[in-house]
């Protein structure tokens, strides 16, 4: 057997490979399984963009190679969004780059910009990828603790000089995933400041900057002046718009940067189907776009209602989280974060995420998703309560 290569050896097991398989076990007892572990949307995309896709789909033209640079008609959607969004202008020729969902791109990106020595700052806890795709690329991760009460920023200022000498990119997630933490615009400014001092590009994942709540609305990145001379920003149709299996996302930002990305793409991929990408001009220019977008925050606020009544009446003192569809609670005195989520799992049946799964800094946490309906969180909540015990 041919061994596989040290980057594949250095991974770690992959986060919800025991959990699927507990889910399994506790199935085969007979148990109802109430799933609050990935955050993969349970409600449908919009009718108005499945109609444009079934249209696409049957038009000869799109059964051909995309543009490599990605159609235009959608990098001009793109910039019409974030224009009437957030008030920020974007060149749809240099300063918009059409990804295969925003995970291709971060993880895709380090290879644009990281040789090997050059170090990355990770937040911790975090998605996965952005380690991870320093260690394909060959860098090293430095990991910026989120602790709770820096409001889940990291310290920028406590970062070692030696660290930053080497420092290429920046991640930062808001809304994050997994605290459910949101952005001032004076944290976004001093990351501005931070990178232009150190030479250092930013790399801004705003997955959840639509699932908001109580009129709050998440800042992009490129709001803060001088943000694009340092800084992109990935962002996706999957949570916005409930399209994670389409696959569809893109960059923007700094235009140099996305250059480089976009020249590391043309020789490994051939773009997505040109069917979806018209389909994620529907999205987001489409009329009912900012309606579809208020029925989706209200269903998440209402849901997040209920967890958090649910945790407040078993012990947790925790403020809901303005945005994102997560909650980032402590687990009770005398567990781990795994052997918390198996408890819960084996007696309750219902699914949360460790902690510990998305960093070293994680751990002492779970995560709970908000994609079921009311009734199962209802549900859940209830089995909870009766479980657990502070």
């Amino acid at each position: 057997m041919i061994e596989p290569a040290d980057r594949i050896k250095q991974l770690p097991p992959y986060l919800f490979v025991e959990i699927d398989r507990k889910i399994r076990e506790v199935r085969e007892k007979g148990m109802d399984v109430i799933k609050l572990g990935i955050g993969d949307p349970d409600t449908s995309t919009p009718e108005y963009v499945i109609e444009r896709m079934v249209q696409e789909v049957r038009d000869p033209k799109n059964h051909s190679y995309p543009p490599d640079e990605g159609l235009h008609d959608f990098k001009e959607a793109v910039a019409q969004y974030y224009r009437e969004r957030h008030n920020v202008k974007l060149d749809p020729g240099a300063e918009v780059l059409p990804l295969i969902g925003s995970k291709e791109g971060i993880a895709h990106v380090h290879f644009a910009f990281v040789n090997p020595g050059d170090i990355n700052l990770v937040p911790d806890p975090g998605y996965p990828v952005y380690g991870i795709g320093t260690l394909f690329a060959g860098g090293e991760s430095y990991r910026m603790p989120l602790r709770e009460e820096n409001d889940y920023f990291p310290d920028l200022e406590g970062i070692p000089e030696e660290v930053l000498e080497k420092a290429k990119l920046l991640f930062i997630n808001y809304p994050n995933n997994p605290t459910g933490a949101v952005a001032t615009p004076e944290f976004l400014e001093r990351v501005v400041a931070f990178a232009r001092k150190n030479n250092i590009l930013i790399c801004h994942d705003a997955a959840y900057s639509e699932l908001a709540f109580d009129g709050f609305r998440p800042m992009s990145l490129l709001e803060v002046e001088g943000a694009r001379d340092v800084g992109i920003e990935f962002n996706s149709l999957s949570k916005t718009f409930n399209m994670t299996g389409w696959r569809i996302g893109y960059a923007v930002g700094n235009g140099e940067a996305l250059e480089a990305l976009s020249r590391f793409k043309t020789n490994i991929d051939s773009g997505f189907f040109q069917a979806v990408q018209y389909a994620g001009v529907e999205a987001l220019t489409n009329p009912r776009r900012d309606s579809f977008i208020e029925e989706l925050q209200h269903l998440y606020q209402e849901r997040r209602d209920v967890v958090a009544d649910g945790l407040k009446k078993m012990g947790w003192n925790i403020s809901p989280p303005k945005a994102s569809f997560y909650f980032w609670a402590p687990v009770p005195e005398g567990y781990t974060s795994q052997s918390f989520v198996s408890k819960v799992l084996e007696e309750t049946g219902v699914v949360v995420t460790p902690g510990s799964g998305f960093g070293k800094y994680g751990e002492g946490y779970f995560r709970i998703a908000l994609t079921v309906e009311v009734s199962r969180l209802k549900e859940a909540m209830s089995r909870l309560g009766e479980a657990i015990s502070f």
